[in-house]
């Protein structure tokens, strides 16, 4: 067998490969060796057919499957002998198999990009203090307070105001003729929230129960919802209901109802600045992390592979979808399409493969790799969040699969941590970061 490798771009490579004459002719005869045994054709005996005859009945089907073995038993030794390896399936190009010649075919495939780092240890980094205020704790417990309201009918004759919930019957025109798709009765919405379009809220403004209007809306070209985004359209509205949000007075009776073990008023506080702190320390450190894989990503340009970009599309795209029937909905419903999402997540999934090649990269390097006592650790904590049983945990991942992906989370975790040990950081006040992008982004207009 002779290989050879080209190279047709920084990621993407060509295998050519040529199997003698003398393995051709043994393959294609142990093949008609074999059919002999089985074959029925009238007028013979099975395993006396003569070879041209099965040649002249079987002969596609034959140089087919001795093509389609002959590459499945050479293409992996072929691909260890250049020292490169596919990161999807490559594609084949052949030439037809004859008898007396040599067999030859090629294999295209991306393989990882080869890069240089330097200058990724020591880096000099900001981190946010962390820095709890009470505006923050008291933003958190009306949010709480909101999740265990009650929408409640006004009963005074009032016009629609900000704030308010209104139970509306609307449906959508283009040029007088109903747009498919945009119509809803008991449609609920919250005027000012801007879920829908903010001059379709505005219009509602002053609109009593009962009242009818019609609303224009120029929509932008990148709304969200595909059926509207670009187009001039006129709503037909009908204000069935309006309703207030009715809070919860914020006592302790209130914190006891929550459960969770909360005594009162004083304990539900202490909870909430609990999980306000952490949440603020592990955005605080996210922010951390990615500052500094950006410094090494902005240093150094590379190729990306196309199947590992794909890769990243489909799952994000698959992640949108299933959060969708979750929630009783689907892309339709939502007026999005696959092609409008795999447009949006193109350049995130670009930025995500080419982060995932540099940690790689850097854990190959520095020999980070992970051992039986992270992925014990790794389910313990899944455990303490989820309330499973530790054990029960990590067979699932085994059975479904679930192993090699957490692995290269745990690792992708694991090399960062290794990356913020070796930075060099600096402390500042909060917003002062949030102040810094904003005056970048003017200075780049």
């Amino acid at each position: 067998m002779k290989t050879s490798l080209e190279d047709i771009s920084s990621v993407k490579k060509k295998l050519s490969i040529e199997i003698e004459p003398k393995e051709v002719d043994k393959k294609l005869n142990d093949a008609y060796r074999e059919l002999g045994k089985k074959a029925k054709i009238p007028g013979f005996r099975p395993g006396k057919i003569p070879r041209k005859i099965l040649e002249a009945h079987f002969s596609p089907q034959v140089t087919d499957d001795v093509s389609r073995n002959l590459i499945n038993e050479t293409l992996p030794t072929a691909l260890q002998e250049a020292g490169t390896f596919p990161l999807g399936a490559p594609v084949l190009e052949k030439e037809i198999l004859k008898q007396g010649q040599s067999f030859k075919y090629s294999a295209v495939m991306e393989v990882r990009p080869e890069f240089e780092l330097k200058d990724y240890l020591g880096l000099e980094v900001e981190k946010e203090e962390l820095s709890i205020s009470e505006e923050d704790i008291e933003k958190q417990l009306d949010q709480i307070r909101e999740a265990n309201g009650k929408l409640t009918s006004i009963t005074e004759d009032r016009p629609v105001q900000k704030d308010d919930f209104v139970v509306i019957d609307y449906e959508g025109f283009e040029e007088g003729k109903p747009l498919g798709g945009i119509k809803s009765p008991n449609f609920l919405l919250k005027v000012g929230s801007h879920e829908f379009h903010p001059v379709f809220e505005q219009a509602l403004l002053g609109l009593k129960k009962d009242d009818k209007t019609e609303v224009n809306v120029a929509f932008e070209d990148n709304y969200h919802h595909s059926k509207l985004a670009g187009k001039s359209v006129t709503f037909k509205v009908r204000i069935l209901d309006i309703k207030e949000m009715i809070l919860p007075e914020l006592n302790d009776e209130f914190a006891q109802n929550l459960g969770a073990d909360i005594k009162d008023l004083a304990d539900l506080k202490k909870k909430v600045t609990e999980s306000v702190t952490a949440r603020e320390e592990k955005r605080i450190e996210s922010e951390l992390k990615q500052e500094i894989l950006k410094k090494i990503a902005d240093s150094v340009d590379f190729e990306l592979p196309q199947t590992l970009v794909e890769t990243e599309i489909e799952y994000a795209v698959e992640n949108v979808r299933q959060n969708l029937i979750r929630s009783g909905s689907n892309l339709e419903k939502a007026g999005l399409t696959e092609e409008i999402l795999r447009k949006e997540f193109a350049s995130a999934s670009e930025k995500r493969v080419k982060n995932l090649l540099i940690l790689g990269e850097i854990a190959k390097k520095k020999e980070i790799d992970i051992n039986e006592e992270d992925i014990t650790n790794a389910f313990e904590k899944m455990s303490a969040t989820t309330g499973q049983d530790a054990e029960t945990l990590k067979k699932y991942y085994e059975v479904e699969n679930l192993l090699t992906p957490l692995k290269e989370r745990l690792l992708e975790e694991k090399t960062l941590k290794y990356l913020v040990e070796n930075a060099k950081i600096t402390k500042v006040e909060k917003g002062t970061q949030k102040q810094k992008k904003l005056k970048s982004k003017k200075e780049n207009k």
